[in-house]
């Protein structure tokens, strides 16, 4: 026996035959309800009540995993106009799920993931401003770059505007050999510069806003990977639940995909890391231990984000010091670099000759 569940109800079949059926009422309000439960991934009343008592039972979604296991059944005999549902209900029925399912809370993970892209885009924004303001200043004051940087940089100018002021609010003692500007030239540059501020200040607000996010949210995985790097993978996965239903090799080389399609494409080394290579244990490892450490990293992260995903207990603690453990045991194992393959060498005569080996001529007669 098999358990099927269509919009219009539920079913239990022997092959072709239909032993039983729950329909759903003619409702077209009711069906959505119905349908956003089973979009949701739970369990209909009618399915329990058809389940209850009975053994040797199958269902054909994986949904119903927990009524029994889940086969591929062709339920195609199963047709609504058999059993008094037009068309026009289903229609409504599905406009109706698609209104619910619309105003539904949004899970903060998926802000999450809107909140690391418009820090990324502020942060292009920014960099791009910045190179604007310091190729536009610095005909007026070049110097000013060696004596400020980013922020500091822009609110100088913003604040204080001409060579003369900026210099006497940093204490400096320079002699500038920028030209003069004029008065409205210098507020134009004023304004790039303020509008800059701003972007700087809306990067700052963000930032703590990721953080806030992901300490609450992934108390987990900011325990292992920091706020920032949480974030990021929870970005580029597309959510939380979807990280935590990726392998951990994929984990490991999320944000390197480029170098993955360029050595699938031309035969080049293979990428050991991607955004994990962020994490202080990676980067400031030596490059025969990077690819082993991002390993055991994404392993320990994949763990994070399903306690996380699914609401589990803090165990942040422990992942951190089991992944401190084979981060020490693998600095013991590979304190050196791998030795190289000594490479082979021709002698001249068509033939190929390893450096210590014997000739192997490639044209030899059998």
């Amino acid at each position: 026996m098999i358990l099927v569940t269509k919009w219009f109800g539920v079913f239990l079949c022997d092959g072709s035959r239909i032993l039983d059926k729950r329909l759903m009422p003619k409702d077209a309000a009711a069906i959505s309800e119905k349908l956003a439960i089973m979009q949701r991934g739970g369990l209909l009343p009618e399915e329990r009540e058809l389940a209850q008592g009975r053994e040797k039972f199958e269902v054909s979604e994986r949904r119903q995993s927990e009524l029994g296991k889940p086969v591929f059944f062709d339920s195609s005999f199963i047709r609504a106009e058999s059993f008094g549902f037009p068309s026009d209900l289903m229609h409504e029925a599905m406009m109706g799920l698609a209104k619910l399912r619309t105003s539904e809370p949004i899970p903060r993970d998926r802000n999450l993931v809107q909140a690391i892209r418009s820090l990324d885009d502020l942060i292009e924004t920014a960099n791009l401003m910045s190179e604007r303001l310091h190729e536009w200043y610095g005909m007026h004051f070049p110097e000013l770059a060696d004596y400020a940087k980013d922020e500091r940089y822009a609110r100088a100018i913003n604040d204080h505007g001409d060579r003369g002021s900026v210099i006497s609010a940093l204490e400096l003692d320079i002699e500038s050999i920028g030209s003069d500007m004029d008065p409205e030239d210098l507020a134009a540059v004023r304004d790039l510069a303020g509008t800059l501020c701003s972007v700087y200040m809306s990067k700052e607000r963000t930032e703590d806003y990721i953080s806030d996010i992901v300490s609450v949210s992934c108390p987990n995985m900011c325990a292992l990977l920091g706020g920032p790097l949480s974030a990021r993978l929870i970005s580029l996965a597309g959510g939380l639940g979807r990280l935590a239903s990726l392998p951990s090799s994929t984990v490991q080389l999320m944000g390197a995909e480029k170098a993955m399609f360029r050595h699938l494409k031309s035969g080049k080394r293979p990428p050991k890391h991607g955004v994990l290579y962020q994490h202080p244990s990676v980067h400031t490892a030596p490059f025969w231990q990077r690819g082993k450490i991002a390993r055991s990293l994404a392993g320990k992260a994949l763990i994070a984000a399903k306690i996380d995903n699914c609401g589990g207990e803090y165990r942040g603690d422990l992942l951190v010091s089991e992944f401190e453990s084979r981060l020490a045991d693998i600095k013991r194992r590979y304190p050196e670099p791998p030795k190289k393959a000594s490479p082979k060498r021709k002698d001249g005569k068509g033939a190929t000759k390893s450096q210590g080996g014997r000739r192997t001529d490639r044209f030899s007669k059998k």
